[in-house]
């Protein structure tokens, strides 16, 4: 499926799935296939849960690693929908023979 990439310049991340939206920080963003493999990953994580139970497990697992780590990266890096996407980024088939909410083998 397409989705909509968007150019956000004040962006402070590299990119970030907003569904059903793309949005990268730099216009060269738009032609990075893993960053863009990425963020899709991340959409169809969102369109699993229905959008918004996403975000909120998305901060409750956040939350719940920044207790553990003591560490904002490593807390943002074991965030389970974060090591699905990160797994996969660079493999552009990975969507094509992905299994519904696959996300849950990364708790």
């Amino acid at each position: 499926m397409k989705y909509p990439v968007i150019v956000v310049p004040f962006l402070k991340v590299s990119g970030m799935a907003l569904f059903p939206f793309i949005l990268v920080g730099r216009r060269i963003d738009i032609n990075d296939p893993v960053l863009i493999n990425h963020e899709k990953i991340h959409l169809r994580q969102q369109a699993e849960l229905l959008v918004l139970p996403f975000y909120l497990l998305y901060l409750v697992n956040y939350l719940l690693n920044l207790a553990v780590y003591r560490n904002r990266e490593q807390a943002y890096l074991n965030i389970i929908f974060e090591r699905e996407a990160y797994r996969h980024e660079a493999d552009g088939l990975y969507l094509q023979s992905r299994k519904w909410f696959n996300w849950r083998r990364y708790f």
